[in-house]
Order: structure tokens, then sequence, then C-alpha cells
């Protein structure tokens, strides 16, 4: 399915095309309607043939500018003078690969969220599902897609982020409901008050049971292996962990969606991200059989795995989060990554940590062509306690254009946030907002 080529660039943002581009949009490489077999992951079945999974991770998006790029000179009779992409998720995947390995195509990207570690994030949303299941085991209970979506209530949700604001909040140096110190809110800062909130004989209401906090912990703390290797990111504890975005993912909501980490992040783990891929029928509740007998030791490495007819791993297919940005940087581009504190799909760490290792690269100077926007609150791309309402593509458009670097983006609540009114600045890593007085919000490093 190719979704309408309009451009759509954030919440309460005018098009692309209303904005005066010229749009393209693409399928992937496969068509999900035709390309459907309940017996090999139904729609997912295209992970089971080798070209088809490389054209899901970058080998569709050339010929695809490409076209763009010949109907744009055939209809104006001249090619385009300034290139711009923008993509959420597997869109901000995608605008990594262009600037990894077609570094000339665009000379600007936002590349939000980025699904860049892919096949890393699907192991991470099975050792989820696997520690969620031992609150089914701690009250004797079998679990199932139905029975995720109540392993916590709404209080109980509202506890924990109770707790993560009373750890962490004032480590940005002002309490006002934003944990603006990305990375700095850890388990070993929030467990405590985790504990704290603990159901016991003294307090048998408002509370956690032990089995939740632990399984909540195992989460935030992200998989490894038997030696304790990190198998992808921690994530960072923040004002939106627990909120209904964050909650969709990891365990549904009653009345909505099943957990998307099972029925999601389930089929793609068997059908895509791992070599051999496994027949798995995309119901819900096989689904969540196969994630919770997915056995780590064996079968973490899969992702790596290239036997034929996979001549690459899904890893090489799909997995963009190279830090030799060098063909790009010397072509000009220009990128700017958004990443939500809260994502539950993508963990803002591993961008953060990605960053890092790009930064090295470039003797510290990283920032003069790729800055990276952490959007407190924010799950996946939008939603959340968050100002998520905020403009990439117009300070993308200044620094391709203008030549004028974005300082800072400005950020607008959404309707989740309960600061109506409130604006905050999104702030380049490593600097965070910080409080201004009656002035509001500021940009700087934390004291």
């Amino acid at each position: 399915m190719i979704r309408d080529a309009t451009g759509l660039n954030g919440a309460g943002n005018p098009s692309a095309l209303e904005r005066g581009y010229a749009v393209i949009a693409q399928d992937s490489g496969h068509d999900n309607d035709r390309n459907n077999v309940p017996a090999y992951g139904g729609q997912m079945v295209f992970g089971h043939d080798p070209q088809a999974r490389a054209d899901y991770g970058h080998a569709s998006l050339k010929p695809t500018y490409d076209l763009g790029q010949y109907i744009v000179t055939a209809f104006y009779g001249r090619e385009s003078s300034t290139n711009i992409f923008w993509g959420c998720s597997k869109g901000g995947q995608e605008g990594m690969a262009f600037a990894q390995r077609y570094p000339k195509a665009f000379d600007g990207i936002v590349a939000m969220a980025p699904g860049m570690s892919l096949p890393r994030a699907a192991l991470a949303q099975a050792w989820d599902t696997q520690a969620l299941a031992e609150i089914f085991k701690a009250r004797g209970e079998k679990p199932t897609v139905e029975g995720f979506r109540t392993l916590f209530s709404r209080q109980q949700f509202d506890l924990v982020n109770k707790a993560t604001l009373a750890a962490c909040d004032r480590l940005d140096g002002a309490q006002d409901g934003v944990v603006a110190a990305i990375g700095q809110c850890t388990t070993a800062v929030v467990e405590p008050e985790l504990r704290a909130r603990q159901c016991s004989a003294q307090r048998k209401n408002d509370c956690l049971d032990k089995a939740q906090i632990d399984a909540l912990v195992k989460i935030m703390d992200g998989p490894h292996d038997a030696a304790g290797k990190a198998l992808y990111a921690n994530w960072a504890w923040d004002g939106g962990v627990g909120s209904p975005g964050w909650q969709v993912w990891k365990t549904g909501l009653v009345g909505g969606p099943p957990s998307l980490n099972v029925v999601l992040g389930g089929n793609a783990l068997a059908s895509i991200f791992t070599t051999p891929p496994t027949p798995v029928q995309p119901d819900p509740e096989r689904l969540l059989a196969w994630q919770l007998a997915f056995d780590f030791k064996a079968g973490a490495g899969k992702i790596y795995a290239a036997e034929p007819p996979f001549a690459t791993s899904a890893w090489q297919d799909v997995g963009m989060r190279s830090t030799d940005l060098s063909a790009f940087r010397d072509h000009g581009g220009k990128l700017i990554v958004p990443h939500g504190g809260s994502d539950p799909v993508f963990s803002v760490l591993d961008t953060i940590n990605w960053w890092n290792g790009v930064n090295a690269a470039n003797a510290g100077v990283a920032d003069s062509f790729v800055r990276v926007f952490p959007v407190p609150g924010m799950t996946h791309c939008g939603g959340g306690p968050a100002t998520d309402h905020f403009d990439s593509l117009s300070a993308l458009e200044r620094w391709v254009i203008d030549g004028k670097a974005p300082a800072s983006i400005p950020a607008f609540p959404g309707k989740e946030a309960p600061w109506p009114g409130r604006e905050m600045p999104l702030c380049p890593y490593p600097q965070i907002a910080l409080a201004n007085g009656a002035n509001g919000y500021r940009c700087g490093m934390q004291p």
C-alpha cells in the first residue's frame, strides 16, 4: 500500500505538498494486500524473500528517489535545486539509510524516532514480553494477549509516573513535570521510589506488586545476554513512561489495540529480522506464544546471520546505525533527529549513543551537520505528556537553505500534556531545556 504523497511532517504542521514541495511516497518494495500469506506472517511474508527484505531495508529507496527526480525534471524542465526528506519510525530508518547508503540524494533529512536498530529493537520487544509474563507467573495465571492489557491498572501506571517524577523531575533544576535531563533518570535513581510504593501488609491499596516493579526494572534496563552484554539499549525513565502511548506497545490498552510489541514486534522478529525466518501465523495468541518461547541464547545472534538464500543478514539489510556519515557531511547534508524521551519502541538512549559515536568520529564537531533533539515525555512519533507539537521541517529548511543551524526548536504541548499554553524549546543534545524564571525556558548545559 502506498500512502498519500502529501508529505506529513508532524502534528499540527501543514503538509509538504501544502508548503509547495513536489512529494513522492513508496511501499518499501512490496504490496501488503497482494503479498499476504497467513501461514508465513501474513503481510510480513516479504521477510522470507531476500530481495524483498533488502527492498524493505534500503534497496527500494534510491529507485524511488530517481523516479521522483525524473518526474520533476520532465514536468519542470530542470532538476530540483533542493531535496528534503522527512520521516518518522520506519520513515526515520529510511532517512538514516539515505544519509548512510545514498548520501548525495538529499540536502537535508529529518529522521524522527528512527528505527535505525530495528532488528535489535525487535529483540527488546520479545524481552519485554517475557519480562511482563513473569507477572502472570507470580499470580499463577497463564499469559494471554487479553490479560496483558490488564497487567497494570491506570492508577498503577499513574504511580509509576509519580515515582519517576519524584525521583527525577528536579534533576534538570526545576520541578515542572518534565524530566529534561535525558539519560540521568536511571533505574538506580527510580527504583527506590517504586519500591516505596510496593504493596505490603501495611499498604494493600494504591500500590504496585513486587512482580510488577521487577518487570518494569527488567524492561527499562534493556535486553542482555547471559554474560550481561547488551543486546539493545536500555530505556530512559521519563515522564511518559506508563502513558497510553507507552502502554499500547508494552501491554496493549483496555478497549483498544493489543500489545503492539506482540502483534507487530513478534511477527517482525520471526518473519523479517532473523535468518532463517520462521513461518508463524499472525494470530495474536500464536505470536505471544512464539515470543514467550524465544530463546535469546540461540536466537539473538540470528539477526546477524546470513545463510542461503540470504546473502546478507537482517542487520545488514535493515540496521542503519553506522556512525560514518562522512560522505553525507562532505555532500553538505544536514540531519535533524527528534526523538521522544518515552518512546517505547526505539530507545532515545540508543539514538544518543549513536550520536556520541558520530561526534567522536567527527572530532567533537558533529553538530555542524547533525543534531539530535530529545523530546521529554513524548512517546513514539508524538503523544505523551510532552511538548510534541513542533516544526522540524522548517528548522531543517533554515539550516539547509539559509545556513542557520537550529540552536533550538520551539515546541508546544499536545492534548495529553498537563500544561496548556506552555512553550518549551527542544534542545540539541547534550543541551537541555533549563527553567529561566518568568521567561520560560532556554537551552543550555546542565550546571
